[in-house]
């Protein structure tokens, strides 16, 4: 069953054709293609930004740069309209509310994705705040659920907890009986952490990091998640107690903020001072460093299933709530870019193509 207007009508995506700044978020109109046996075309009303698409966008993705290559679209997660379905697809109507994950490609105004990453759009939620959940659900998931497995009464640190996947991480430790400190990098960041649930909110624009955080856990963390990078690894990694773990999953503080380069010299010099966890201090520690890039895991779809349900079950049981969501058109993508690089936003930006 196919929509008329499939293979005929255009599609609006943002493409970029090389490494830079804002100035290479093109966007260009292109045939809609089909979708083929088991895939469908979603009519994208909402996609989630997330802060590797500012990384593909400078060419600092590996995946995007070992997978796919130039030209690329980013965007991982969307939020819409079934328009079209292909041979073998016999449970989704047309104009049924979908939210999908898509490995890049989601920067469109259609969308064409395998069955298997599309899902039922919760019906309290609007598609701003569906297309806000998937990637940052499934990272914060699979950090505290797979990888950390936190006990009830676990001391967890929390950097970025004003972001979208900072965020969710409160909502699940809180939810798994741990006692939660968020970190934020200015005052206007404070009250949206408190929402979420955080035990404790350090913002480091006005406080001394780490001796607050002592102060919290004078023995160390049994948890500290880190997307930062270079500027807190070495720290995050120090205020472990016996036995603990640091889950990495970014390196924002590598990069430059503003300007949208790519900023080798920056870069080169935050590679050089990034830790180096020897394995025979962390066995004498009792210490764990995990570590992992969700886009490299695209293939599982089992765990995808399961984060997707568990998500579906925390929203219905009222124990998650959306980050709160800001939107731009699909031809402001720029700014939306400057401004989740900026450091300055809260929960999870959207575009709306």
């Amino acid at each position: 069953m196919m929509s008329e207007s499939t293979g005929s009508a255009l599609a609006r995506k943002v493409v970029i054709h090389s490494a830079g700044g804002y100035d290479r978020l093109n966007l260009e109109s292109s045939v809609r293609a089909a979708p083929g046996p088991g895939q469908v075309e979603i009519e994208v009303v909402a996609t989630g930004i997330n802060f590797a698409d500012t990384l593909v966008r400078r060419g600092l993705y590996s995946s995007a740069r070992e997978l796919v290559g130039w030209p690329i679209t980013p965007g991982f997660e969307v939020a819409g309209r079934v328009t079209a379905v292909g041979s073998g697809v016999t449970d989704l109507a047309l104009g049924a509310e979908v939210f999908a994950v898509t490995f890049f490609n989601g920067y469109t105004s259609h969308l064409v994705v395998d069955r298997r990453y599309v899902f039922a759009k919760p019906s309290a939620l609007g598609f701003a705040e569906a297309a806000a959940l998937p990637a940052v659900f499934m990272t914060a998931w699979y950090a505290l659920h797979v990888l950390a497995h936190p006990r009830p009464g676990a001391k967890v640190l929390v950097h970025s907890a004003a972001g979208g996947v900072g965020g969710v991480v409160v909502q699940l430790a809180k939810l798994a009986g741990c006692e939660v400190v968020g970190v934020v990098g200015a005052p206007h960041k404070v009250e949206t952490v408190r929402a979420a649930g955080a035990d404790h909110v350090i913002d480091k624009s006005t406080q001394p990091l780490w001796a607050e955080a002592e102060r919290f856990a004078p023995k160390g963390y049994d948890l500290i998640l880190d997307a930062n990078g270079v500027s807190t690894l070495g720290a995050s990694y120090a205020h472990l107690r016996r036995p603990g773990k640091l889950v990495v999953y970014g390196f924002h503080s590598m990069v430059a903020q503003g300007g949208g380069g790519v900023g080798w010299p920056r870069l080169v010099w935050a590679w050089l001072r990034t830790p180096r966890f020897n394995p025979l201090a962390m066995t004498t520690d009792s210490r764990s460093v995990l570590a992992f890039n969700l886009s490299y895991l695209f293939d599982e779809v089992d765990l995808l299933v399961e984060s997707m349900a568990m998500l579906a079950a925390r929203l219905a049981d009222g124990g998650l709530t959306p980050p709160p969501v800001r939107t731009y058109p699909l031809d402001q993508v720029g700014q939306a870019h400057a401004d989740l690089e900026s450091g300055r936003t809260i929960g999870k930006l959207v575009l709306l193509p």
